[in-house]
């Protein structure tokens, strides 16, 4: 078993009630009551969602489209931007 630390392009925007948080690089998101809670249930999210599309041998890159990217589409929107790191345990299973 090998441990690999993938990174990721995320954003953290302010809604009217808490915040969310986009991985723009597989368009997975979250929410929470403060930017931190919205980060560490992305980071959970994100993982969950990996590990699903390499287990069902499926791509789990799938980049936020342009016409949908909030830095594009409503750039005052977001609060920050950040590197989301999700460690990926690799198990070889014959």
């Amino acid at each position: 078993m090998t441990a690999s630390e993938l990174a990721f392009s995320c954003v953290l925007l302010k809604q009217p009630k808490g915040f969310t948080a986009l991985c723009l690089d597989v368009d997975v998101a979250s929410e929470g009551p403060t930017p931190a809670k919205a980060k560490e249930m992305l980071r959970e999210a994100v993982e969950l969602y990996i590990d699903s599309a390499i287990e069902n041998n499926l791509p789990y890159l799938r980049p936020v489209p342009p016409a949908q990217d909030p830095r594009i589409v409503a750039p005052d929107s977001v609060q920050k931007t950040f590197r989301l790191k999700v460690n990926l345990r690799v198990t070889a299973v014959a």
